[in-house]
């Protein structure tokens, strides 16, 4: 006997091979171009976005759905590579704060472009969802609340 899914299954496995698709694909551009992988692009965005670009490792964290730990991971190579650079709070010794560099700026400039491209092309091929683009992404951000 076949199982059949629900609606709310299918809906659930709709969005996790759309996902699938959708991280393969800026995975592979932004490795390809910019060397860098979505998850980091996902955590530089964060950064950029914060105040001054600028951000605690927790904050980081929940913009990225990441553990704290697993932010300070991330961050570690973009150390290294001078992307990111850490400074300790002015409020709390112990609390570190992520800050984007000019190379991390301009780092995610360009990857953001990489991004803008891939969904494009995407888009593009898809042109029921181009027509409704601004209604899916409302949509869409009801699943974060």
């Amino acid at each position: 006997m076949q199982n059949e899914n629900t609606l709310e299954q299918s809906l659930a496995l709709t969005f996790a091979a759309a996902w699938h698709h959708l991280e393969s694909r800026l995975d592979q551009n932004l490795g390809a171009i910019r060397g860098i992988s979505l998850a980091e692009y996902r955590l530089l965005n964060a950064l950029g976005n914060a105040p001054g670009s600028q951000a605690s490792r927790v904050d980081l964290a929940q913009a990225v759905g990441l553990t704290p730990s697993g932010v300070t991971r991330a961050l570690r190579p973009m150390e290294k590579l001078g992307i990111v650079s850490t400074l300790k709070s002015k409020r709390d010794a112990r609390l570190s704060i992520a800050a984007m560099t000019p190379a991390g700026r301009e780092l995610l400039n360009n990857a953001s472009a990489v991004v803008d491209d891939a969904m494009k092309s995407i888009i593009k091929r898809t042109p029921k969802v181009a027509g409704q683009l601004n209604e899916l992404i409302e949509l869409l951000q009801e699943f974060e609340r």
